[in-house]
């Protein structure tokens, strides 16, 4: 799957770079109990779920469907810090 970035350029998604930015939103909120395992985990269902969609994606899907997955996982803080750290 390719990845539309916001100055235009493309290229393939990564779900390590997802992992990495669900952690360091995590990082303000120890009480929510986001291991690196569970960011991986996050980051599976957040491709699988883009997969259905199209095979080119912008960062503000991804953005989005993050929140979505957070908040459904029990990680409404982190999720809203991820909107914050990612805008």
């Amino acid at each position: 799957m390719k990845v539309t970035k916001r100055n235009g350029n493309i290229t393939v998604y990564d779900d390590d770079r997802v992992s990495v930015s669900i952690l360091k939103a995590n990082e303000g909120v120890p009480w929510e109990d986001l291991t690196p395992v569970k960011a991986k985990n996050i980051a599976g269902v957040v491709f699988e779920r883009l997969t259905a969609q199209n095979e080119i994606i912008t960062t503000d899907e991804i953005r989005s469907c993050v929140n979505d997955v957070l908040f459904e996982f029990g990680f409404p803080l982190t999720a809203r810090n991820y909107m914050d750290y990612k805008k």
